[in-house]
């Protein structure tokens, strides 16, 4: 067993980032390790923030999501010393993305920001992307702030019908 536990939960972190073709909250990665007891939120706050320092993980903010992605000197790291993670816990990592790998892709798919113009308006960018293509990219002014949020908040949520329509229409 390794002497130190944090050692181990970065190699967890790692070993989830390398298992997916696409990004990983923050969020989602903590709901893995704490729903299984593994250690508690700080420590694993602790090592996410010693991994981007380490440079093994990289960090990408979207709205208010943390998306983390493995680098290559983390993917030399854990080649290295991936044989320390237990089976056992590469099974529940295993079992985790069967059973959600659909709505964790989903959820760092589907893009939603806005900000404020040179104009005063507010723009929401909207992307949808499937392994890193970029299915659709919409821009749209509004006047307020309210509304542009708004427009994240249901592109989250209706997303593929307006993808469907706009295929439809357009072609």
């Amino acid at each position: 067993m390794l002497q130190d536990p944090i050692t181990l939960y970065k190699l967890i972190i790692l070993y989830m980032l390398d298992r997916v073709s696409f990004p990983l909250t923050t969020a989602q990665i903590s709901d893995f390790i704490l729903e299984k007891e593994y250690t508690n939120f700080l420590t694993l706050q602790q090592a996410i923030s010693e991994l981007t320092e380490a440079g093994m993980i990289s960090t990408q903010s979207v709205r208010n999501r943390t998306h983390l992605s493995i680098t290559n000197e983390g993917r030399e790291t854990l080649a290295f010393f991936e044989n320390r993670i237990s089976d056992a816990i590469k099974s529940d990592i295993k079992t985790y993305f069967a059973e959600n790998e659909f709505d964790l892709r989903n959820e760092v798919s589907i893009l939603g920001d806005y900000y404020k113009s040179t104009s005063g308006e507010y723009e929401a960018r909207l992307i949808a992307k499937d392994r890193n293509v970029r299915l659709v990219e919409i821009t749209l002014s509004v006047p307020t702030e309210e509304m542009a949020a708004g427009l994240c908040d249901n592109w989250q949520r209706k997303n593929q019908e307006i993808y469907q329509y706009l295929v439809q229409e357009l072609f």
